[in-house]
């Protein structure tokens, strides 16, 4: 079963130079994954500052397998280190009622 992921970072453009670079190859590197289908990015028009992405993965093995990558970790870990918080993840499935 398709799942959702939804990520949501809050920071601020001051590290942009440094954050946006990262952001970047983590994507790059999520997309290479089996089992990712796709992915959009928002961004807060009440707070410019927060962002959300969205992911659409074939299982949520496939996501927990590549947030488990050494790779994915050590990304993950400088985005958190540069906005002084962690990503928040939340995982959701399609219902079926």
């Amino acid at each position: 079963m398709t799942i959702t992921v939804i990520s949501k970072r809050v920071f601020n453009m001051k590290n942009g130079d440094k954050l946006i670079p990262l952001l970047k190859a983590l994507r790059n590197h999520a997309e290479k994954q089996k089992g990712f289908i796709s992915r959009k990015t928002y961004t807060s028009l009440s707070n410019p500052g927060e962002s959300i992405v969205i992911s659409k993965w074939k299982t949520a093995g496939a996501w927990e397998k590549w947030m488990a990558k050494e790779k994915t970790k050590k990304l993950q870990g400088k985005v958190d280190s540069l906005i002084g918080e962690k990503t928040i993840y939340d995982i959701y499935q399609p219902e079926t009622y």
